[in-house]
């Protein structure tokens, strides 16, 4: 097949550049920085890429990224900032709620900011110190379901944040339009994402990238890598849909460029996958139908 084949960006933050987390977060601390965000919406365009949907932030930068996106020639979906439960991981990229009252307040807010979907955060991200845990602990089962069916009842799509087979699988049965990242699952969550049809959005080179920076043990991200791989051949073959995000902004995950080496690495994973491309074409139309109703 000749290379490359373009797709939007399915998983970006905007206010993040890839290098420097603590940096990131000086540079919008005291408003949105228009000059990083132009420079970031620059490397889409050059790279001809007209899709971005971003995972969230607390600063307004997606918001200004979205108004000032057409300049560039893209299309820019947000969530402004992502919602996750006090004393659960998100604080990141979101805003805490303590209740499911509170919750559903954040969604009206959303509304009236003019949000293009909802995101939520059920679980922690993956420990890169080990193999097979998570930096927090997940929410119910009972949470999910009610925060799914508030967000789809005020008209918004819902991108979650999870990781952990249980928890991917609560949170396709809860009727979540996306699942991120979706690490650390298994045969059963998998049956159950392709029989939900939810649409997986793996984010594989924020594990892939991280291969040889000496900011971890490679051996333990070799295992890792090796359990994607598995994971997501598993899953293709059962029929889950999947589509392109890179988590651009994350360490060592850049915009523009971490998109194009999600899919080499989707490539390297899939080789001899002719249907591969049509295949993530069409996940990336459900992506792009991420606006509110």
């Amino acid at each position: 097949m000749t290379e490359p084949v373009m797709f939007g960006e399915g998983h970006a933050h905007i206010f993040m550049d890839g290098a420097d987390y603590h940096a990131s977060v000086e540079a919008h601390r005291n408003g949105p920085d228009e000059r990083r965000i132009r420079a970031h919406l620059a490397e889409y365009q050059q790279r001809g890429i007209s899709f971005v949907r971003d995972g969230g932030d607390h600063f307004g930068a997606s918001f200004l990224a979205r108004e000032l996106a057409p300049e560039y020639g893209i299309t820019y979906r947000t969530p402004g900032a992502a919602l996750y439960k006090k004393g659960h991981y998100g604080r990141v990229a979101g805003e805490p709620f303590e209740n499911l009252r509170e919750y559903a307040s954040l969604v009206r807010e959303r509304k009236r900011q003019g949000a293009d979907f909802i995101k939520i955060m059920t679980t922690g991200i993956m420990d890169f110190r080990t193999d097979h845990t998570l930096t927090s602990r997940a929410l119910s089962e009972d949470e999910v379901f009610e925060m799914v069916r508030i967000a789809h009842e005020e008209g918004f799509r819902v991108m979650s944040h999870t990781n952990g087979a249980r928890s991917c699988e609560i949170a396709a049965a809860a009727g979540v339009d996306s699942l991120e990242h979706g690490n650390f699952q298994d045969e059963q969550s998998l049956r159950v994402l392709a029989e939900c049809g939810t649409l997986w959005v793996p984010t594989v080179v924020t594990v892939k990238n991280l291969i040889g920076c000496g900011r971890y043990s490679d051996r333990i991200l070799e295992r890792i890598w090796k359990r994607i791989g598995t994971q997501m051949r598993a899953a293709r073959a059962l029929g889950v849909p999947m589509a392109l995000g890179s988590d651009a902004g994350a360490c060592m995950v850049g915009h523009g460029s971490g998109i194009l080496q999600e899919y080499q690495a989707f490539r390297e994973i899939f080789p001899e996958d002719e249907r591969l491309v049509p295949d993530l074409e069409e996940g990336q139309r459900r992506l792009e139908g991420f606006a509110r109703e």
